[in-house]
């Protein structure tokens, strides 16, 4: 079964104009083989993005892209192209460029070895990142195993990957930038076989990161520590 497995890699991408021919560039050598497709999800964009996918897509037509009209959130603009998706194995990474498109590549290759694909979760677990992302990369993780008893690290870390199978059994996925924590966390509470593999971090080479600033840290953190109490909420209502 292993052999005849298809990727899908999904990449949201809002307000990424200046970063676009670049990302175009670096997942030349995933479409270039035919057990992968790349997805640029077009997030609602406010800038020409529109513009320069549809010259982007005019020169690279094995890319494909669908649009979101009106942004709805990080997570939406990835279950969106998840949905719009053809592959056997799921996945989805930042257009930022601060993690390579092809780290995909190597996650991919544990599902052609893994006893059962379908029972595998595959996740980037990012290096030479400031000290302060760190410390809190490691807050979070601290404070997830309390509230959740599920230790994950480095959360927001990309590639995310696993077989469709997982996201079929999804029907209350959070559409803000929570949804790395969902997916990690449904993987550990299915039993599925958690890999991680190394993955270097650089910097933005365009745009601004929605986690770029201390405040902007802040603000995920508070966003994140919400939603992790109302999912512990759901979890316990569902064992009564």
């Amino acid at each position: 079964m292993s052999s005849t497995l298809r990727l899908s890699l999904v990449i949201p991408c809002y307000n990424e104009s200046g970063n676009l021919a670049l990302l175009a560039a670096a997942v030349r050598p995933l479409v270039a083989r035919d057990d992968v497709e790349v997805i640029l999800v077009d997030n609602g964009s406010t800038d020409d993005s529109p513009q320069r996918l549809a010259a982007l897509l005019a020169e690279q037509p094995r890319l494909r892209s669908v649009r979101v009209p009106v942004n709805q959130g990080y997570g939406f603009g990835i279950l969106t192209g998840l949905r719009a998706a053809t592959g056997d194995v799921l996945a989805w990474t930042h257009a930022d460029l601060q993690t390579n498109p092809t780290d995909a590549l190597v996650a991919f290759a544990q599902f052609a070895t893994a006893a059962d694909p379908r029972r595998l979760f595959v996740k980037g677990r990012r290096r030479r990142r400031p000290l302060l992302d760190v410390a809190f990369t490691a807050g979070m993780t601290l404070f997830e195993w309390l509230m959740l008893g599920s230790w994950m690290v480095d959360i927001n870390a990309q590639p995310t990957m696993f077989h469709r199978d997982l996201f079929a059994q999804w029907t209350d996925a959070p559409h803000d930038f929570s949804l790395d924590l969902y997916a990690y966390h449904r993987a550990i509470a299915g039993g599925l076989q958690v890999q991680r593999i190394p993955v270097d971090f650089g910097t933005r080479t365009a745009g601004f990161g929605h986690n770029a600033s201390l405040a902007n840290k802040l603000r995920l953190s508070r966003r994140t520590v919400a939603y992790t109490v109302a999912l512990r909420r759901r979890l316990r209502e569902s064992l009564r």
